[in-house]
């Protein structure tokens, strides 16, 4: 493969990744809407307002929450200064994170590498890698934020979890390299961003964090472990400064294992490719260093998750990317650091087939930027619609009004300023969510009378109701009509 870095198979590849890098900048200009986006707007939306005391993202109460992190501290202070829509800045957050996602990969790569190796061969083996993290996956497209699948990522590239996921290989190359005091003590810092941005990847991040350092060699002199201890203090000391949202209090809040059991479900479908090339390459370099950082950080990955489905803690199922990462690393490392050419050139072929397998299956998400109508049959087979979003209310509603509708408007009202009477999504830190749900439910129940209904519109303060004309309710001024027949309605 040395002699293939700058032309043939070495130029493929970073052409390749080039593609696939120059498709997800065309997402960042579209910015498909599905899943987490509305809350995440709604996040930098009230920190824009006000970023000392924003109050609950969704709903109009006095109310923490751990949405509100240093990274979207960070944005709303962007959107504050220079007046940028909310969307404007997600689109920065985008390219920054995508960014930083790069460069943590290529800094973790070279230290899996020789330091004398020329640059063509370090960026062809990060291309590899690369093309393995968003490519090697499964023939059952899964989408959800923290995973790096290339559909997934399309749909959460402006989440704090692809600047969380940038952020962890940038700290495990730390781990990997770093011996001075600065740089450990940096790597806390760094450790406690990642944990406070998206709380899932932190969990990743430590085990990953865990495994680069039992996996080092030399084994660390008793001056390190010192400065790791002085690093993991100065973390833990900011988890419990941070002054937005009590961080060890998530330890106690439940409420999320439903919404987390499908990722228990289909796993061969999804990930056959990662598990049967990556596990392959895993048992290489286990046979060769039963120390390796990849494996023990997919053992310890293996371990958490497994423990989630024994013991019905569905929520641990987020720790599968750090199953997956050194499943793909590892495949695509192999392909070039293998002892013997022959196992090198076997990865080689294996690779490139399964790439191309898991292209195809994500082919869909040529959509994002392309129209429908131009997209070839394979690709607009797998293509999903994104949501449509609520901009067309936003010429009567106003900052700070309160709207009633159900669940799935909920999830995206938020994001254009306004709030919901019950979030639409679960929240960890509001006291009465179920009392908001229920009075939700009662005011578009059939059963339920005149004055129950205006009881709901006063209890909350509710100045707009957007619903079907079927949903029953109140007959209010109609105001607008969106997409699908939805209807804004004025509450007098």
């Amino acid at each position: 493969m040395r002699g293939t870095a700058r032309t043939g198979p070495g130029a493929a590849a970073r052409s390749a990744a080039v593609l696939v890098l120059v498709l997800l900048v065309g997402v960042v200009v579209r910015l498909p809407w599905a899943g987490d986006l509305g809350m995440h707007a709604a996040t930098i939306e009230r920190l824009r307002h006000d970023l000392l005391d924003p109050g609950d993202p969704l709903v109009a109460a006095d109310a923490p929450s751990p949405y509100y992190t240093p990274w979207t501290l960070l944005l709303g202070s962007v959107a504050k200064v220079t007046g940028f829509g909310v969307f404007v800045v997600l689109r920065i957050a985008a390219l920054v994170s995508l960014g930083v996602l790069v460069t943590g990969v290529w800094a973790f790569v070279g230290t899996f590498l020789d330091r004398a190796a020329d640059r063509w061969r370090h960026a062809t083996v990060v291309s590899v890698v690369l093309l393995c993290l968003v490519l090697l996956w499964g023939t059952l497209l899964f989408n959800w934020s923290g995973f790096l699948g290339l559909n997934s990522l399309a749909l959460t590239v402006s989440y704090p979890s692809t600047f969380a996921l940038g952020a962890a290989f940038w700290l495990w190359s730390l781990l990997r390299r770093a011996e001075g005091w600065g740089h450990l003590v940096g790597a806390g810092v760094l450790w406690a961003v990642i944990l406070l941005s998206h709380q899932f990847t932190g969990v990743v991040a430590s085990l990953g964090a865990l495994a680069m350092v039992l996996g080092a060699r030399p084994w660390p002199a008793r001056a390190t472990w010192l400065r790791l201890a002085a690093g993991l203090a100065v973390g833990v000391l900011l988890l419990v400064c941070w002054p937005y949202y009590r961080f060890f209090a998530l330890f106690g809040v439940g409420g999320l294992e439903g919404i987390h059991r499908s990722l228990y479900r289909d796993l061969l479908g999804r990930f056959w490719l990662a598990g049967l090339v990556g596990g392959a390459a895993l048992a290489l370099r286990w046979r060769r260093d039963r120390r390796d950082p990849l494996v023990l950080f997919c053992l310890f990955g293996c371990v958490v998750f497994a423990a989630g489905g024994v013991s019905g803690h569905w929520s641990w199922g987020r720790v599968l990317p750090a199953v997956l990462i050194p499943a793909q690393v590892a495949a695509g490392l192999e392909v070039f650091c293998a002892p013997r050419s022959a196992v090198r050139a076997a990865f080689g072929w294996v690779v490139a087939v399964a790439l191309v397998v898991g292209a195809w299956t994500q082919s869909g998400t040529l959509g994002y930027v392309l129209p429908r109508s131009v997209l070839p049959p394979p690709a607009a087979a797998h293509y999903r619609e994104p949501w449509p979003g609520y901009r067309w209310i936003t010429p009567w509603v106003k900052y700070g009004d309160v709207v009633l509708a159900k669940t799935f408007p909920a999830r995206q009202i938020p994001a254009y300023g306004p709030y919901t009477v019950a979030p639409g999504y679960p929240d960890l830190f509001l006291g009465d969510e179920g009392a908001r749900d229920a009075a939700v439910r009662t005011y578009f129940a059939a059963g339920s009378s005149r004055a129950e209904r205006i009881a709901v519109l006063r209890r909350y303060g509710v100045k707009w109701v957007v619903a079907y004309p079927g949903d029953g309710g109140l007959p209010l001024e109609r105001v607008a009509v969106g997409p699908r027949g939805q209807v804004l309605y004025r509450v007098g």
